[in-house]
């Protein structure tokens, strides 16, 4: 088995980000991919202009690359924020603002995954308001990722890197899809398995692999320590993605690293093609 078994896309809101967005599909496909994934594009705009939705469904479509994830809109990221579903007030109305205009821009492309970034804790605020009001929210895009056929994503991420964000672990965020799938009674939320971000949290890997795979809907990968491309850190990332393939995980893989200090077409020497 080995890399050569996995379906990877590249994400472009890591990768290829020194070219314009519109130019990075066909970059992506110039270095040999099929399918890429985003995080929302128009970090200031949860309801950005239709004609910019159209150029960049265009720019996917006319460089042949299959849209296989999509991120709901998550304040600035990169930057300070980590979602925005959890947050009162401005930010929870803007992700509720932008859920059908993710939704209709994903089934546009068939992309069938769209991930939901929970958002920080916010200073003053109880936690547990923050929780119902994030339950709320998720339900309605897991309905939302229903009607198009889609599922809903919950990432965990690092504390070293992310210290507000509650879901630091893959039980936490599990916890928080069963929630999710108990409340909507539809089971298409589904656990984004992001190896880098887990292994920067010490999780034993293995284990949330062996406990985990079945509920996971997508893995993404970079090397750890670093976030660089694999072989860059110490993850045994190829011998992690066979035992995630034996457990029954057959989709996409997400490369979610960064390029480090060369162009991005030149950042996937690890992979054989």
């Amino acid at each position: 088995m080995g890399f050569a078994d996995q379906r990877f896309n590249v994400n472009l809101s890591i990768l290829f980000t020194e070219l314009p967005l519109l130019e990075r599909p066909a970059a992506a496909a110039a270095a040999g991919f099929t399918a890429v994934e985003l995080w929302w594009p128009w970090v200031d705009s949860p309801v950005p202009e239709q004609a910019e939705l159209d150029a960049l469904k265009h720019a996917i479509e006319e460089a042949g690359v299959q849209l296989t994830g999509l991120n709901f809109y998550a304040g600035r990221l990169p930057g300070p924020d980590r979602g925005a579903l959890s947050v009162p007030g401005e930010e929870s109305e803007r992700f509720r603002a932008n859920i059908d205009v993710a939704a209709g821009f994903a089934a546009s492309l068939g992309c069938t995954a769209l991930n939901a970034l929970y958002g920080n804790r916010v200073e003053g605020v109880d936690p547990a308001e923050q929780d119902v009001l994030a339950l709320e929210n998720l339900a309605l895009a897991a309905r939302a990722a229903d009607r198009i056929g889609a599922v809903l994503l919950i990432e965990a991420l690092n504390r070293p890197e992310s210290p507000l964000y509650p879901l630091v672990s893959a039980p936490a965020a599990v916890e928080v899809v069963d929630k999710v799938n108990e409340a909507t009674g539809l089971g298409n939320a589904r656990f984004l398995m992001d190896l880098y971000h887990l292994s920067m949290n010490g999780e034993d890997l293995p284990a949330v692999i062996e406990g985990f795979a079945a509920k996971t809907g997508h893995v993404q990968i970079a090397d750890s320590p670093g976030r660089g491309a694999p072989g860059t850190g110490s993850l045994p990332l190829e011998d992690l993605l066979d035992q995630l393939k034996k457990a029954g995980y057959d989709g996409w893989v997400g490369l979610e690293y960064k390029p480090g200090d060369r162009p991005s077409a030149e950042a996937f020497d690890w992979l054989a093609r």
